[in-house]
């Protein structure tokens, strides 16, 4: 078969996937998330068998201590979080009115004189537009993946069905994996396989240690903030280690989230709103230079903006499903895209006919005369 055609193939296949998950995203939800969780807990898994464990021993008691730590973590702090979460949204509307005072009286009482004449209002005004603006957006944004991930509607399926595709695909992985390869094309077998390899080293090495990364944050940010007294603190520092996720995301929407509280907490006091920062600045830091570097490390090949734009991309176009599947995706097509640059660069067509000798350049001895 020729190149062209195996082109072709492969790109009606990958139609095809794309155009499945379409169609099915309203009751995928509960698949993708088992799925992710075997490929999550399959190390687990691995390390339970050389222990000593069966296989099916070790999934049930991998899937049994998931379980149990999920539960434990759900009666424990959702009912705080729920509760804080009415608290927020209810205040909300009051702590941007005071925030909007605040600026106004700052801005009148500092302004330079040549801008004696300008009018405060104006500029409460445009920050009533401008949070409104955020609002919205933030509004359509979750309305978007609610709309797209319909199984969240049933929560029931979600906490059923998960549990025990999980199961099935955890106990069989090794056995999946070893089918698989066996319907590699032989020619390519080894390509395919190192690509795969790659993949999975990107993707295990960014999720697996992002979710550590987030959950050090998220604890270290919600204690901080709730031994400060800061006003839903435990809720701001959890839901700021979980964006951690998304480069940057997390930081910057905790670190204004929490000064903007403080500030209207605090004021005119600077020492707990200055602390409010320095919690977000001394948790950046960490991240920047212990967490992401030991956790995360530079192999991962997942560029900041690159992820950003799969997450929102495949968040807008399946939902919470999409934004699942997003990271591995967006693995997925670096590592091609790697390979393809590579194979670019070592062709006839990057090296012209001379086989990597750069055409029209001088030789040694022209060179040197």
């Amino acid at each position: 078969m020729s190149l062209q055609k195996q082109f072709t193939v492969w790109m009606v296949v990958l139609g095809v996937f794309i155009l499945c998950l379409f169609l099915f995203r309203s009751v995928l939800l509960p698949f993708i998330a088992g799925m992710a969780l075997a490929y999550l807990l399959d190390p687990v898994a691995d390390g339970f068998e050389r222990l000593g464990m069966n296989r099916m021993f070790a999934t049930i008691s991998v899937l049994m201590l998931f379980v149990l730590i999920f539960f434990f973590l759900l009666v424990l702090i959702v009912p705080t979080l729920a509760h804080q979460m009415n608290g927020f949204a209810e205040n909300l509307p009051g702590y941007i009115a005071s925030l909007q005072e605040l600026i106004v009286k700052s801005s009148s009482d500092h302004l330079p004189k040549f801008l004696s004449d300008f009018d405060p209002t104006d500029l409460q005004n445009s920050i009533k537009d401008l949070v409104g603006e955020g609002a919205s957006w933030i509004g359509k944004l979750i309305q978007s993946l609610w709309n797209g991930g319909q199984a969240l509607i049933d929560m029931l399926a979600l906490i059923v069905i998960t549990p025990v595709v999980a199961f099935y695909l955890l106990y069989d992985w090794d056995r999946m994996v070893e089918k698989i390869d066996g319907w590699l094309p032989r020619d390519h077998q080894y390509t395919v396989r190192r690509l795969a390899r790659d993949i999975d080293n990107s993707v295990s090495g960014f999720v697996r240690g992002q979710i550590m990364v987030g959950l050090i944050l998220g604890v270290f940010y919600a204690l901080s903030l709730s031994l400060l007294g800061l006003n839903f603190g435990l809720l701001i520092g959890l839901v700021a280690g979980l964006l951690s996720f998304v480069p940057y995301a997390g930081a910057t929407l905790g670190l204004l989230v929490s000064t903007g509280v403080a500030i209207v907490q605090f004021w005119p006091d600077p020492v707990p709103i200055g602390l409010a920062f320095g919690i977000f600045v001394i948790g950046q830091f960490v991240e920047g230079n212990i967490l992401q570097p030991r956790l995360v490390g530079e192999r991962v090949g997942l560029h900041p903006v690159w992820l950003m734009f799969a997450l929102l991309a495949f968040g807008s176009l399946f939902g919470f499903v999409g934004m699942l599947i997003a990271v591995p995706a967006a693995a997925a097509v670096g590592v091609i895209v790697r390979h393809g640059l590579q194979q670019y660069l070592h062709s006839p067509l990057y090296n012209g006919r001379s086989g990597g000798l750069i055409v029209g350049a001088p030789d040694d001895d022209t060179s040197d005369a």
